[in-house]
C-alpha cells in the first residue's frame, strides 16, 4: 500500500512522486515517533503493501460501482422534497443540471486524486499532503461527522416508507426499537467485510431499480407532459430545494477513503465512478420525470415516502409494497455504503498518526472494529432528529470539506503539473482552476441559506475538531496513548 510516511533529513530523494520531499532519520531503520519530527511532509514513497493487507480480497468494479451509487444515492428515495420545494419544472431542471455544477467536477477530482493517493483515508492524506497534518486532521473531522450525520438519515428514511404499512412505527417505543435493531443489524454486515459489503450492494441496487422501471411501463398511459412544466417562481423554498439536491449529489468523494481495498485502484476506481454517476444520474430524473407525470400535482404530498403512494395510484398495492421493499432495501444499502467510507476514513487516519493505534485495529475479516464501533455509536445518537435537519446539518460540515478539498486539489496542481498520474483531468492546471469555481458558488449559496441553528451547531462542530488535534499531540507527546504510522 503506498504509504506516507514522517521521516528527517535534508537530502531529496527519489520516489514514486519525485515532488515530494522525503526525510529520513540518521538510521532509517528505527520507527518515528509522531511526536518527535519537524515540519514534517506527507510523501508517497512506494507501493508495497503489508502482507496482512494482502490477504484481504479486493473489491472489483462491479462491486465499487454500486458502493459509489449508494454512497452517492441509493435511488430516487429522497427526492420527494424538490417537488415539493419548487414544484416539478425546478425539480427536473435540478437533476439535470446540478450534476454538471457539482457531480461532475467532484467525481473528476476524486479520480484523479483517489488515483494519486490510492490509501485509505482518501481525502484526509490529499489535504494533508498540500495543507500539512493539521488541516488534514480537520478534513478527516468534518468529512467524517457529516457522513456520520448523513448516515443517520437512513433508519429514518426506511422507516417513514414503512410507516404507511406499519402505522406503529411512526414514533414512540416501538420506532425506537426498529432504529436499535436496524442500526446493528447493518453495522454486523459492516464488520464481516468489505467484499461482502460490495456483493450485497449490487443484489440490493437491482432490486431498487427495477420497480421503477415497472413503474414507468405501467405509468405510460397516464403520463401529462404538461404536468412537468409547472413552475411558480414566488413560491419557492430555496434552502429545502438547494439541500435536497445537494444531499442527493454529493459524496463522490466519500469512496476515496476506501481506495486502499480496491482491486488495481489507478484503473478500477476512475471507470467505476464514470459507470457510477450514470446510474446515479438516470436514477433520479426517470422516477421523477414518471412520478410528476403519472398523478395530480399536490406539493404537500411530494415528502420523504411519497413514490410509494404514487406507485399505488399508478399500478396497485402490489407496486407499493415492491416500491415499499425497494426503499428499505436502498437504505440499507446507503447505511452500508456510508459506513464502510467513514469506519475506513478512520482506519487510515490511524495508520497515518492522525488517531491513536487502536482505530486502526482490523477484524479477521479485514474490516476497521473501532471505526465501525464509532460510526454506529454515531448514528444512534443522531437518529432521532428530523430528515430535514439533518440534511440541513450534514450539508453545512461537508461543505466546508470540499472547500479544503478543492484548495488541496488546487495546490497540488499548481505546484506540480507536470507529475505524471495514472488519471489526469484532461484540461490543465487553468481548466482545473475553472472546474472548481461552480461547485465553490454553490457551496457558498448553501452556507449562506442555512439557518441559525445549523450554523451555531456546525459551528461548534468544527471548533471542538481545531481543539481536538492539538490535544491528540498533546497526548502523543505524553504517550499516553500509542500513535503509529505506516511505512
Amino acid at each position: 500500500m503506498e504509504g506516507i510516511i514522517y521521516t528527517k533529513s535534508k537530502t531529496r530523494i527519489a520516489a514514486i512522486c519525485s515532488w515530494f520531499k522525503l526525510r529520513t532519520t540518521a538510521t532509517r531503520e528505527g520507527s518515528i515517533e509522531m511526536g518527535e519530527h519537524n515540519n514534517p511532509e506527507y510523501v508517497v514513497v512506494s507501493e508495497a503493501q503489508s502482507p496482512r493487507v494482502n490477504n484481504f480480497k479486493k473489491v472489483s468494479v462491479l462491486p465499487l460501482v454500486f458502493l459509489i451509487f449508494y454512497e452517492v444515492s441509493g435511488g430516487p428515495f429522497g427526492i420527494e422534497d424538490s417537488v415539493q420545494a419548487a414544484g416539478p419544472l425546478l425539480a427536473l431542471i435540478g437533476f439535470l443540471v446540478f450534476p454538471f455544477i457539482w457531480s461532475v467536477p467532484e467525481a473528476l477530482i476524486t479520480a484523479e486524486m483517489g488515483t494519486m493517493f490510492p490509501v485509505n483515508g482518501g481525502y484526509v492524506v490529499w489535504v494533508s499532503s498540500a495543507l500539512g497534518p493539521f488541516w488534514g486532521f480537520q478534513q478527516g473531522w468534518v468529512k467524517w461527522l457529516s457522513g456520520v450525520i448523513d448516515n443517520a438519515l437512513y433508519p429514518v428514511l426506511f422507516l417513514d416508507y414503512l410507516k404507511s404499512a406499519i402505522p406503529a412505527l411512526g414514533g414512540g417505543l416501538p420506532r425506537i426499537v426498529a432504529v436499535l435493531a436496524l442500526t446493528l443489524v447493518l453495522t454486523y454486515l459492516n464488520y464481516r467485510g468489505l467484499t461482502i459489503v460490495g456483493w450485497v450492494a449490487v443484489l440490493l441496487g437491482i432490486f431498487s431499480i427495477i420497480p421503477f422501471v415497472v413503474m414507468g411501463l405501467v405509468a405510460i398511459p397516464k403520463l401529462e407532459p404538461s404536468r412537468w412544466l409547472v413552475v411558480s417562481l414566488h413560491n419557492v423554498d430555496w434552502n429545502l430545494y438547494l439541500n435536497t439536491l445537494f444531499w442527493n449529489l454529493n459524496y463522490w468523494d466519500s469512496i476515496s477513503t476506501l481506495a486502499g481495498e480496491v482491486e488495481n485502484p489507478k484503473k478500477t476506481l476512475p471507470k467505476a465512478l464514470f459507470y457510477a454517476l450514470i446510474l446515479v444520474v438516470v436514477g433520479y430524473f426517470f422516477p421523477l420525470l414518471i412520478g410528476t407525470g403519472a398523478v395530480p400535482l399536490d406539493r404537500e404530498l411530494w415528502t420523504d415516502g411519497y413514490f410509494s403512494d404514487i406507485a399505488k395510484i399508478v399500478g396497485g398495492v402490489w407496486l407499493r409494497c415492491w416500491i415499499q421493499g425497494a426503499a428499505a432495501m436502498s437504505n440499507m444499502g446507503m447505511f452500508v455504503a456510508e459506513m464502510s467510507s467513514d469506519s475506513f476514513q478512520l482506519l487510515g487516519m490511524a495508520e497515518r498518526g492522525m488517531l491513536p493505534e487502536f482505530f486502526g485495529k482490523r477484524s479477521r475479516y479485514g474490516t476497521p472494529v473501532i471505526g465501525i464501533m464509532f460510526s454506529a455509536s454515531g448514528v444512534l445518537l443522531l437518529s432521532w432528529l428530523s430528515f430535514q435537519e439533518i440534511v440541513a446539518a450534514e450539508n453545512f460540515l461537508y461543505c466546508v470539506g470540499m472547500i479544503l478539498e478543492f484548495i488541496a486539489f488546487i495546490i497540488l496542481r499548481v505546484k506540480h503539473p507536470a507529475v505524471s498520474q495514472p488519471y489526469k483531468i484532461p484540461v490543465g492546471t487553468v481548466g482545473t482552476i475553472l472546474l472548481c469555481i461552480p461547485p465553490t458558488l454553490l457551496i457558498g449559496v448553501v452556507l449562506a441559506l442555512s439557518e441559525l441553528k445549523v450554523v451555531v451547531v456546525s459551528l461548534i462542530a468544527i471548533v471542538i475538531g481545531l481543539v481536538m488535534q492539538p490535544c491528540l499531540t498533546y497526548v502523543e507527546r505524553k504517550r499516553w496513548m500509542k500513535f503509529s504510522i505506516s511505512s
